[in-house]
């Protein structure tokens, strides 16, 4: 099924490079696997052919060329195990941003180099383990790191899947099925009741309702006749039309919105590092004290094996394990906790963020509202019938139908346990309502339109707006009515209050009406709202608050929302939502609870503290040995094994401490 939805989202794109994009960042992630795999297997030998882990166990293997053996099994470590840090060194000094990889880089190969003259001649002792466990370590560290970011760029391939594969050619008097790349501008095509339309285009005959919700964030299925646009991906409801296409391929709106998402996707990933910041630091601080220490011993008429070995011993130092681990491990394991507690982390950076926040953006539908149509109200305006009267006689007249409001009704009946009458002559028309025999009775159910038809004066608060009203009208006289609303999640209120309490503006930024947000933003006592926003205006507000100075989280669920989950500093998803919001999206709420965007802060807060006591220890640990590597403090200079043995301590440290996160996340 996998496999499939890949294929049939390639068949869509046109968008290849991000696919090699994809697929490139897979590879790499394997091709760092693989590499931890060899140098592991290597570095057991390398650590028991090493004199100093000999003289530790108490064993005394020396055999006739065993550093020569010894040599050969670290250069293989060191070109295989080393060859991402050696090639991320030309990268870094490229782009004159020394980062982790120089660190890595700079520290194995004075190691390597050292250590290999030590086999060939130099006096002096060997770092071939401290070089193997180096890399291994980075290894591991880049890998985990690597998984954490993966998957960003699947966005694309779920928006190209929300376009359906064929269409129905409208060809003289009969219809062909063709594939969806053969439609031209000013093709006519048929949709049938409930297919996606495949291009945007323009209904020439016929008429339906549309669920257009996923591209435009209307909750309500829209109607739509001769005349009107209808946009490519939209669900067709129970009607059928012909419409002529507009827009195929790059020009539909669909594509549009891919490329929205492509590139504020793209300029995402600038975001610089936390650990990027603190490697830059410690690289220039390597070299400086490495070179310093190499300088100041060859003044002061040391011979050039010692000067040569502080010099090392100092670079070694000075690249701790402990920062490598430091951050992909906090990072692995707030993703993990995050997956049980129903909050799946895809972008790092951006969860590492979420402390910043200042405004939360949230698209009503689906978010803070449940997305479904539930019946509010049933109000009779005849003495001969009850409330249940009404709500029996329109859940049986609706009960053929497909039709979200039919499915509201159908809840409803069935949590009152009420049993529907048997309905004959069934009628459906597009955008007015259903009619049927029901228990011997005429009975039309519908919206305002019906009553305009049937000449009827609708009751008073007719202007109402925020929510839909559906009348029963029995042979001909008005009955009574049914309101619906999209109900507010219940836990929305918290959400909206624990928010509030620290700090963070709660904005509503919605495809709906107006009536509708401004009734949603004032019962949930929201700090703003905008209403009637197009997709690409979503993306636009989003930016006017960030050139404001607000560090922005947007949270959604439709392909509208794609764009400005994209462009938001932190785009949150909510998992009852389409694919694409969620591949969109930095964070994904599994749960489409509203409260967890709030658990989410707090527990982005507590892994960055995490990640930066680790740092603390990874830096300060080096603060502390440097000076003692040197050798310039009398009596306390530390051997390059010693210095090894405190790099692990260090980095055991940073391990311990990131498990403790676990307790951090309060479910």
């Amino acid at each position: 099924m996998e496999h499939d939805h890949h294929e049939h989202a390639q068949h869509h794109m046109n968008h290849d490079g991000h696919q090699n994009h994809h697929d490139h960042h897979r590879m790499m992630i394997a091709d760092f696997k693989k590499r931890f795999w060899v140098s592991m297997a290597l570095t057991l030998p390398v650590l028991l052919l090493s004199p100093m882990i000999q003289h530790l166990l108490g064993l005394n293997w020396a055999f006739n060329w065993d550093m020569q053996v010894l040599f050969v099994l670290s250069s293989i470590i060191y070109f295989y195990g080393g060859y991402p840090f050696l090639k991320g060194l030309f990268e870094e000094l490229k782009k004159k941003t020394p980062g982790m990889m120089t660190l890595i880089a700079i520290a194995i190969t004075a190691a390597y180099l050292y250590s290999s003259a030590v086999v060939f001649g130099l006096k002096g002792k060997t770092f071939f383990w401290e070089i193997a466990t180096l890399i291994d370590v980075m290894l591991l560290g880049h890998w985990l790191e690597m998984r954490s970011v993966l998957g960003a760029s699947k966005a694309l391939e779920a928006l190209a899947a929300l376009m359906p594969d064929e269409a129905n050619l409208v060809h003289g008097d009969h219809v062909m099925k063709v594939k969806v790349s053969e439609l031209k501008t000013g093709s006519v095509i048929l949709i049938k009741p409930g297919e996606k339309v495949p291009a945007d285009g323009e209904i020439v005959e016929g008429h339906s309702d549309l669920n257009e919700s996923m591209l435009t964030g209307e909750s309500r299925p829209v109607n739509k006749s001769v005349g009107d646009e209808v946009i490519g991906g939209a669900i067709n409801g129970s009607g059928s039309f012909k419409a002529k296409v507009k827009g195929t391929g790059d020009d539909t709106y669909l594509s549009k919105v891919i490329n929205l998402v492509q590139g504020a996707q793209g300029q995402k990933s600038k975001t610089q590092r936390l650990a990027d910041k603190a490697a830059f630091w410690l690289t220039i601080v390597a070299l400086s004290a490495g070179f310093g220490t190499f300088a100041a011993w060859l003044i002061m008429g040391k011979e050039l094996s010692f000067a040569l070995e502080r010099m090392v011993t100092v670079m070694v130092i000075c690249c701790p394990h402990a920062l490598g681990l430091a951050i992909p491990l906090v990072a692995a394991i707030s993703t993990s906790v995050s997956a049980k507690n129903g909050l799946l982390i895809r972008n790092r950076t951006a969860f590492e963020n979420s402390r910043r926040i200042s405004t939360v953006v949230f698209d009503k539908t689906g978010t803070l509202t449940k997305g479904s149509h539930e019946v509010v109200s049933i109000v009779s305006l005849s003495k001969m019938f009850q409330d249940s009267d009404i709500l029996k006689y329109a859940a049986s007249v609706e009960s053929p139908s497909e039709h979200h409001i039919s499915k509201g009704l159908m809840r409803k009946a069935n949590s009152e346990n009420i049993g529907l009458f048997k309905v004959e002559d069934f009628e459906y028309q597009a955008g007015i309502g259903v009619s049927g025999m029901v228990n011997g009775k005429k009975v039309n159910a519908g919206g305002y339109v019906l009553l305009e038809r049937l000449n009827i004066d609708a009751p008073e608060d007719k202007e109402k707006g925020a929510e839909t009203k559906i009348f029963l009208i029995f042979d001909g006289e008005l009955a009574g009515y049914i309101t619906f609303a999209d109900e507010i999640r219940e836990s929305s209120y918290d959400a909206i209050k624990t928010l509030q309490n620290n700090g963070i503006k709660v904005s509503l930024l919605t495809g709906d009406n107006e009536k509708v947000a401004a009734a949603v933003a004032k019962e949930l006592n929201m700090d703003d709202y905008m209403a009637e926003v197009l997709p690409e205006e979503k993306l636009d507000k989003v930016k006017k608050l960030q050139e404001n100075g607000e560090f922005v989280a947007m949270t959604g669920d439709g392909v509208n929302d794609a764009p400005a989950l994209a462009q938001a500093n932190i785009g949150i998803a909510i998992g009852s939502g389409t694919d694409v919001a969620a591949e969109t999206a930095d964070i994904v709420l599994v749960d489409s609870n509203p409260k967890d965007i709030a658990s989410l802060i707090l527990f982005g807060k507590a892994t960055y503290r995490k990640m930066v006591q680790n740092l603390a220890w990874a830096t300060g640990y080096n603060v502390i040995a440097m000076p003692l590597a040197t050798g310039f403090i009398p009596g306390l200079m530390i051997s390059p094994a010693f210095g090894a043995a405190l790099m692990s301590v260090s980095t055991i440290i940073c391990a311990v401490n990131a498990q403790l996160l676990k307790r951090s996340l309060v479910s």
